[in-house]
């Protein structure tokens, strides 16, 4: 033991350990030169800016350059569809002659969404607003007309046609609303209404002016399209005959009778 430390404190062994320290630092050094220049770090092509481009331009740039390409798709609102709006690696980066560029376009066509149900709630038209910029709708054109309710919506259209809530149609949408006025002192006649099959009765309701209410279904209902009214509230009678513009009309309908079988 006396003899290793007293060879510890040698020249000897003091240059061999120079010697090793200097043998790994040189290795390392080689080691990294040479992968530097392998990977022929810092040169490459530019990758040209893709942003903005339609897509066609831009998949015929990548090709021209020598790189490869994968496209994913996202819908933005107010961008022409086909156009590239993100891109990966950056406009500038220099890479390697058949690296692949991922890019983001825009989607050519919307995703659908279901209409929200305004009318239920009796949202107003800031609450509208509010409610359909959450589902990606926008708000088209605004019409009025007699309800006791300022501003209530009594109506949602589409491209010209009333539509229901949960319609599906396609994100981005405009939606044209019908908004009461306040004006519910003018009154109309209230329509009788039982023994009307549904349709006939929600036609009724609106040619008066009026709104359609709860929907109560009354026992067990076999076929949709035979359903009759068989109350309504509120109801003509020699003390009420009239009503408020707007006022909404409740029905309660029921199965209706068997059609007769027209092969006999």
């Amino acid at each position: 033991m006396e003899k290793f430390w007293a060879y510890l404190k040698t020249r000897q062994f003091r240059n061999t350990i120079l010697l090793v320290i200097a043998t790994v630092i040189t290795i390392v050094l080689v080691a990294f030169f040479s992968l530097s220049s392998y990977t022929r770090h810092g040169e490459g092509i530019p990758v040209p800016k893709l942003k903005g481009l339609n897509v066609d331009r831009a998949m015929e740039l990548l090709k021209e350059q020598g790189f490869n390409y994968k496209i994913d798709s996202v819908y933005v609102p107010d961008q022409a569809p086909g156009a590239i709006v993100e891109q990966d690696p950056d406009a500038g980066t220099n890479v390697k002659e058949g690296r692949t560029i991922y890019l983001t376009m825009v989607t050519q066509l919307a995703p659908n969404v279901s209409l929200p149900d305004l009318l239920t709630n009796e949202s107003i038209y800031r609450e509208a607003v509010a409610t359909l910029s959450n589902y990606g709708l926008k708000i088209g054109d605004t019409t009025y007309t007699s309800d006791i309710a300022r501003d209530r919506v009594l109506e949602m259209r589409y491209n010209g046609q009333v539509i229901k809530p949960g319609t599906k149609i396609p994100k981005g949408s405009k939606i044209d609303l019908v908004l009461g006025n306040g004006e519910g002192a003018s009154e109309v006649d209230i329509p009788e209404l039982t023994d009307l099959d549904l349709d006939a009765a929600k036609f009724a309701i609106r040619g008066a002016k009026l709104t359609i209410g709860t929907i109560t279904y009354q026992g067990t209902i076999t076929d949709s399209t035979n359903v009759v009214v068989v109350s309504q509230s509120p109801m003509r009678s020699d003390s009420l005959s009239k009503t408020s513009i707007g006022t909404r009309i409740n029905l309660v309908v029921s199965q209706g009778q068997a059609l007769p079988n027209e092969s006999n």
